[in-house]
């Protein structure tokens, strides 16, 4: 079942005047509690780790190969970690922008982001035309 777009579902022009102030205030508060859920659920990994993946007790590892083992794997979330950093800097971010009223504008060309992009990468600040330019740019600086 296809729904049909609401005001400010998508992304629209420089030259829109946004939704009625109902909406955003509901809108507002939806993204809030998103970009808050996903600062919790980073959080708790990072309790996570600190409680239970990196408590090790080196007595019970066998061998090298099993110390080895552990090693990685405590690199690899130490890993995970830093990009949770990077996307928790971003929520802080996008938490700014959501209180300024910049949350629903492209940071390039100044259009209505979308709703929909929104919930989708809730971290974003470029609307999709903007985001694809990019990514086009960049795969062709790679080659």
């Amino acid at each position: 079942m296809v729904t049909e777009n609401q005001p400010g579902d998508v992304r629209e022009e420089a030259d829109f005047e946004g939704v009625s102030e109902e909406v955003l205030d509901a809108r507002i508060a939806e993204f809030r509690q998103i970009l808050f859920e996903e600062r919790t659920k980073i959080f708790q990994n990072v309790k996570r780790t600190l409680t239970e993946d990196m408590t090790i007790d080196l007595e019970e590892l066998a061998d090298d190969i099993d110390r080895a083992s552990v090693d990685q794997n405590q690199a690899l979330t130490f890993r995970l970690r830093r990009r949770e950093r990077m996307l928790l800097d971003k929520i802080e971010h996008s938490l700014q922008r959501l209180e300024e009223g910049d949350y629903w504008w492209c940071d390039e060309c100044d259009s209505w982001i979308g709703f929909k992009r929104l919930r989708a990468r809730p971290v974003t600040t470029l609307c999709i035309i903007c985001k694809e330019k990019r990514e086009k740019k960049e795969r062709s600086v790679i080659r």
